[in-house]
């Protein structure tokens, strides 16, 4: 079992940037990791995910680095929109078969980000 905790949300301009982190209680190299967002009266969509073996998935404006001498996951988020306003979560879950399943297991609390002039 592995606990989760973010950081780093806040409350920026458009055209600005954040970095938000996850710090695990426990080594998550072996880990699928993602960050997720929801956005009120919104489904929850995923924005960032690293495999075991390192290999992501990004939508543009989100940069997803892993830092296994740290046990921390951050999401570096570049001009910012209004529309990027949501509960940006950490999330892992353990491979299955050798791949990252769909629905994972270990959560954190969340970060908000907010977007506005």
């Amino acid at each position: 079992q592995v606990q989760l905790v973010e950081s780093g949300g806040g409350s920026v301009q458009p055209g600005g940037s954040l970095r938000l982190s996850c710090v695990a209680s426990k080594n998550t190299e072996d880990y699928c990791m993602a960050w997720f967002r929801q956005a009120p009266g919104k489904e929850r969509e995923v924005v960032a995910t690293i495999t075991q073996y390192g290999a992501t998935t990004m939508k543009g404006r989100f940069f997803l680095s892993r830092d296994n001498t740290k046990d921390t996951l951050s999401l570096q988020i570049n001009s910012l929109k209004p529309e990027d306003t949501a509960m940006y979560y950490c999330a892992a879950a353990d491979p299955r078969r050798g791949t990252c399943p769909k629905e994972y297991t270990y959560w954190g609390q969340g970060t908000q980000v907010t977007v506005s002039s």
